[in-house]
Parts: structure tokens; sequence; C-alpha cells
């Protein structure tokens, strides 16, 4: 049976990791290394790291932010989200440590580029990053930019069937940061039968957390601020969660001992 995973997703903006609700309200946290330091320590399957502010300000990935992620010397892979615009500088995140990247404003305003992506990285290495609502009952992708949303077009979806992206991460941003918020009708109304899914926004607790993960086409669980309010939170998840083809939790020990 294929493992599913619970991915510890971290947001950053300005250099700074922080709490984010709705795409709207950001509260700081502390710096990104030490919150992905702590998820790799308790367990999280995959860490996800998606710097808010590199697109809109046309500044490219944080590659320096990367390489001082490298450095730690993780074991967990690591997932990154942001600014990516050309082929040449998603090559250079993943040369700067990252094992995979997701794409968003990419995939919408040059799909070709976006599946382009999988001729040096491969498939495997690449994410659709789709911020969703419905709206009128219909689902419908949010340009973050300009605050408007629209239906995900039939280049993108072209992009999305023939295989080039492994993945999409189904963010459901009107409920980010809302306990218990995650609309998993957003799952079950996605327009690409077939595609693995990535559910993130708005899961806070164990059952919602074993709802979404029961689903044939989920493969993943994303949890960002809900793992901040208490140590191990990954492994009370986990623990909680147990039935499901997930990753036993792991207690890793101190240095000291």
């Amino acid at each position: 049976m294929i493992k599913k995973r619970l991915v510890g997703v971290v947001t950053v903006k300005d250099g700074w990791a922080v709490q984010s609700m709705g795409f709207q309200r950001h509260l700081p946290m502390g710096k990104p290394e030490v919150v992905i330091e702590n998820l790799d320590r308790w367990g999280a399957d995959e860490i996800l790291v998606q710097c808010i502010d590199r697109t809109r300000g046309d500044l490219g990935p944080d590659l320096k932010l990367l390489e001082r992620i490298s450095r730690k010397g993780l074991s967990t892979p690591l997932i990154y989200v942001g600014g990516i615009r050309t082929v040449e500088e998603g090559v250079a995140a993943v040369q700067a440590g990252a094992e995979r990247i997701g794409v968003d404003t990419l995939l919408r305003d040059d799909p070709k580029t976006a599946a382009a992506l999988a001729g040096p990285l491969g498939a495997q290495a690449l994410i659709a990053v789709l911020p969703l609502a419905l709206n009128d009952g219909k689902i419908a992708w949010l340009d973050h930019r300009v605050g408007r949303s629209t239906d995900i077009g039939a280049e993108t979806a072209a992009v999305l069937k023939a295989g080039a992206i492994s993945e999409a991460l189904v963010i459901d941003w009107k409920h980010e940061g809302q306990r218990e918020g995650f609309d998993t009708r957003l799952l079950d109304r996605f327009p690409i039968a077939g595609m693995p899914l990535i559910a993130f926004g708005g899961l806070s607790d164990a059952d919602q957390l074993r709802a979404v993960l029961e689903r044939r086409n989920v493969v993943a669980a994303g949890v960002g601020n809900f793992l901040s309010y208490r140590e191990h939170a990954v492994q009370q998840f986990k623990q909680q969660l147990l039935g499901l083809p997930l990753r036993p939790p792991t207690y890793a020990q101190p240095a000291w001992a």
C-alpha cells in the first residue's frame, strides 16, 4: 500500500516564519530555519516552505534561505514554493537544497514553461500549487497578485492531465488558519481526475485529517499554524491517526542523550 504523508507547512514573509490566516493576516513566529528544524526533529514526512512575498516582489526563489536550511543537515524531504519564474530558477532551487518545488503563478502565466521543468527535474519533483475556493459551486483558482479567481484554464488543465506535474497542492485559502475549516468539497470536485492531491488550509485536528487522508485521491495533508501551538504536535497527530498508511511517529533524541 502506498504510504500517505503528513506535511509540515512553513509560511515565510519578509524573511520570517509567520502564521497565516486567509492569505491576509500574518503573525510573526521566528526564524524559518528554527521552525523547520523542529519539524524535522518531530518526524514530519515532508516539510513545505512557501515564501509568499517572492512572486509579488518579482524576487525569484529565496536561494539564500534554501542554502541556510540545507546546512542544517535535515533528514526530512523539503518542498520549496515561491517566486520561481523560469526553468533555470527551478533547477537552482533544487540545487540549493529543495527535493521538490511547487509552482503557482508560473503555472497560471506560462503553463508550457511550468511543464518544461519536468525535463531537468522530472515530474516527481514538481507540484502544482492551487489556492482554490468554491464560487457558485464551481472550483475557482485564486490569483493572489490581484485578489481575483478564475477557473483552471484549458492549457493548465492539459499540463496537469499530461503528467508533467506529479501532484497538486489544494489550498483552501479562504479557511487557511481557521480551525476545522478545510472544505473537503475542493477535493471531491477537483476537475483533473486521477491527480494525486495534497490538502492544506484549515486542517487542525486528527478527525479532520483522517477524513481527508482516507480519500483515494489524497496522498498527503499539510498542516501549518496548528503544528506551532505545542511541541511534538506531529507525533501526537500520527498517534491519533494509527491505522492509516502513515509512517509511524518518531521521537528524536536530543543531541546530548
